[in-house]
């Protein structure tokens, strides 16, 4: 792996920002596990609600202005339960929605990991569900097959080529990869399938308010690549493993298929180190921010540095970030560490929040 000096689509002449120089606003509270976040170039803004620690009611939803929230697109496909797991196809619905990103295009695309409880996948669940924001309609939907969904994966989070031509999605699961998808097509391919750069770093220790977060049996949170980022030109892909302290870099053209592993794993970068982070969002300004769950906080890149631009008590594990056409940044904060994989007796659902910010430059 080489070292990158010059970030492609990062502003890098930054100067310091002091703590707490940008204040959170409070935007929506929920009553159930949200994790994922979009906002649409004309204001409008949808959250989903995966089905980790519950049988959520709801798994995508768009948030009006007084908070409240409407099935989207519909009611119909937020209908399945892990109760009714028998009775409702799972290609038609929503099975375990991870994440919610528009393309640019005019569409709201789906993330369905397809794995209640972050365990089993359902065979046939993993999947891409493309919604028209004109009609409010499903206009596609394309399955992740087996060989790509592998048994142990867990889709995470996408981001798309500025053509909205390619798609990549993150598995954070037991084997971690780069997930592309030719949306046209359909078809999809693993790439750095396995390599040290996807995969969990045993080295590093979760830890929040000094003690290693862990559940009863001592287990630790270990997710491979979560966050991810592209270049505002759609040059360069970003990510990073959750349980990781490096930010890595590619360059997107050595992300086709009919390249193999070993050449891209030579050209992996390594942009920074860093620390626990979940969320990534590259600004239309071409700044990298990133949530840090172990600090409460949301920082940024500053060159191959990290700065903090806010601490938030209030911020139980910033989970995902959007940006709207006024530059607002949106943060979900998903309290990971006050669910009952953490904190035994805890209830099923639990009650959380997404806030915004306005970066100061």
């Amino acid at each position: 792996m080489k070292t990158l000096h010059l970030l492609a689509g990062i502003a890098v002449a930054f100067a310091t920002v002091p703590a707490g120089a940008e204040t959170l606003k409070p935007v929506a509270t929920f009553d159930h596990q949200v994790t994922g976040v979009a906002v649409t170039a004309d204001g409008r803004r949808f959250v989903n609600f995966p089905r980790w620690t519950e049988d959520a009611p709801l798994s995508v939803a768009e948030v009006a202005k007084d908070g409240s929230l409407r099935a989207y697109p519909d009611a119909r496909w937020n209908e399945w339960r892990n109760a009714r797991a028998g009775e409702l196809a799972v290609a038609g619905h929503f099975v375990c929605v991870q994440s919610i990103v528009p393309d640019g295009q005019g569409n709201l695309w789906v993330v369905d990991a397809g794995a209640p409880g972050n365990e089993k996948i359902l065979e046939g669940a993993p999947k891409l569900v493309k919604i028209s924001l004109a009609t409010n309609t499903v206009s596609k939907v394309i399955a992740i097959p087996g060989d790509v969904a592998l048994q142990g994966t867990y889709l995470n989070d996408i981001r798309f080529s500025p053509d909205g031509a390619t798609a990549y999605i993150t598995d954070s699961g037991t084997r971690g990869a780069i997930i592309v998808v030719d949306l046209a097509s359909g078809r999809s391919w693993r790439a750095l399938d396995g390599s040290p750069t996807t995969q969990v770093d045993k080295t590093v220790k979760v830890m929040l308010d000094g003690k290693p977060l862990r559940r009863p049996d001592g287990r630790q949170p270990m997710f491979a690549a979560d966050g991810i980022a592209i270049s505002n030109d759609g040059k360069t892909l970003y990510w990073q493993a959750l349980t990781g302290q490096t930010l890595y870099a590619i360059d997107t053209a050595l992300l086709r298929e009919s390249v193999g592993d070993t050449d891209r794993q030579r050209a992996v970068k390594v942009v920074a180190r860093t620390q626990v982070t979940d969320g990534i969002w590259m600004s239309k300004t071409g700044a990298l921010y990133l949530t840090s769950p172990t600090d409460y906080s949301i920082k940024r890149l500053n060159g191959a540095k990290v700065e903090t631009v806010l601490t938030d008590r209030r911020l139980r594990w910033p989970d995902t970030m959007a940006e709207g056409a006024d530059g607002t940044l949106y943060v979900t904060a998903s309290h990971i560490q006050d669910s009952m994989w953490f904190k035994p007796g805890a209830p099923p659902a639990l009650r959380t929040e997404l806030f915004s910010f306005t970066p100061t430059r």
